[in-house]
C-alpha cells in the first residue's frame, strides 16, 4: 500500500540511516550509494552533512541532485525514497553537527562524537536537497 504524503513525510522525519545515491557519471561505475545521517522535518528540505571535497560532495555538486532511501522491517515492512535537486551547499557549523549527532546517538555519546568529528573529519558542508519525487510503500507485517 502506498503511503499518504503525510505518512511518508512523517516516516522520513524519523531517525533512520538513509542510503544516499548519486550518479557517478563514469561509464564503468554504478551510482555511488552510501549510508548517511540526514535531517528532515515534514514540508522542509532534507540536509546531509559530509566532508568538503569528499567523493560524495564532489559527485553531488556535479550531478546537482541525489536520492535517499530509508526503510524498516518492524513493525511492518515500510520504505520511503525521495529524490530532488540540491538547493544549497553551505559550510557546516558546530550547531548542525551537534543537531545531527543528537538525532542518531544517545545523549551521553554526543559530546565525544562531536569532539572526534571536529578533530578528525576535517571541514564539513551541509547539502540541502528539496524533495521532488517520492516513492513509498507499507507492505504490512511479515
Amino acid at each position: 500500500m502506498t503511503l499518504t504524503p503525510e505518512e511518508r513525510q512523517q516516516f522520513l522525519a524519523e531517525p533512520h540511516i538513509a542510503a544516499l545515491a548519486v550518479s557517478a557519471e563514469e561509464e564503468d561505475r554504478a551510482p555511488l550509494t552510501v549510508p548517511v545521517w540526514y535531517q528532515y522535518a515534514p514540508g522542509r528540505d532534507i540536509w546531509i552533512l559530509t566532508g568538503l571535497g569528499s567523493r560524495k560532495e564532489r559527485l553531488i555538486a556535479r550531478a546537482g541532485r541525489f536520492s535517499l532511501l530509508v526503510d524498516r522491517l518492524e513493525p511492518s515492512v515500510r520504505y520511503v525514497s525521495v529524490e530532488g535537486p540540491v538547493v544549497a551547499t553551505v559550510p557546516a557549523t558546530r550547531k548542525e553537527l551537534v543537531e545531527i549527532t543528537a538525532r542518531y546517538l544517545p545523549a551521553r555519546k554526543v559530546a565525544s562524537y562531536v569532539e572526534f568529528a571536529e578533530k578528525e573529519l576535517g571541514e564539513q558542508v551541509i547539502i540541502h536537497m528539496r524533495p521532488q519525487r517520492w516513492n513509498s510503500a507499507d507492505l504490512g507485517r511479515v
